[in-house]
């Protein structure tokens, strides 16, 4: 995927990732609130939990399209630059047949709970469990697009796929006080 084309879908992400976000402060906000004046709104909390989901899978992939994920890289730190993309090309070709495989069963599991209802909302819980397919189809979109970034860059300054290429970690006894 093109840089530019990479940054529109960045931007939509987070402009619907706001969006869902906001709403879900005002559905439980309002939801408490009338809730206090004997006013209870019941599907309020399943509407919210329905959209969280949704947000949850939009912020996952707008943290590895910007490479920002939480990384534990304690082992690879010290390696070569090209060997940690090739490290790291190795470990997203794992994440990505996941992700390929959570799509296909993600789409079985909504295609079977359509009829059930979400809660007391009468939300079809297929659009609870859609999240899931749909959010793995972006995140492997996003990772098949690093990993072709990645690869191609083998053979000059290498990028990594899930973060950003840091120095390696001063000794401890540098650190130490």
């Amino acid at each position: 995927m093109s840089s530019a084309m990479s940054s529109i879908v960045y931007t939509v992400e987070s402009i619907v990732g706001r969006v869902l976000l906001a709403t879900i402060v005002l559905l439980v906000f309002g939801a408490g609130v009338l809730r206090s004046f004997g006013h209870p709104i019941v599907w309020s909390v399943d509407l919210a939990q329905l959209l969280f989901v949704w947000t949850s899978f939009i912020g996952a992939d707008m943290a590895l399209r910007k490479r920002n994920l939480i990384a534990v890289d304690l082992f690879v730190r010290w390696m070569p630059p090209r060997t940690r993309a090739l490290v790291d090309l190795a470990t997203s070709t794992v994440v990505l047949a996941f992700l390929v495989a959570m799509v296909v069963l993600g789409v079985q599991l909504t295609l079977s709970n359509l009829q059930r209802e979400f809660g007391d909302s009468g939300i079809s819980y297929g659009f609870v469990t859609g999240a899931v397919p749909a959010g793995c189809l972006l995140l492997a979109l996003t990772l098949a697009g690093q990993m072709v970034e990645t690869a191609r860059s083998l053979w000059g300054a290498p990028k990594l796929v899930f973060s950003v290429l840091r120095a390696p970690a001063p000794n401890f006894e540098e650190t130490a006080l």
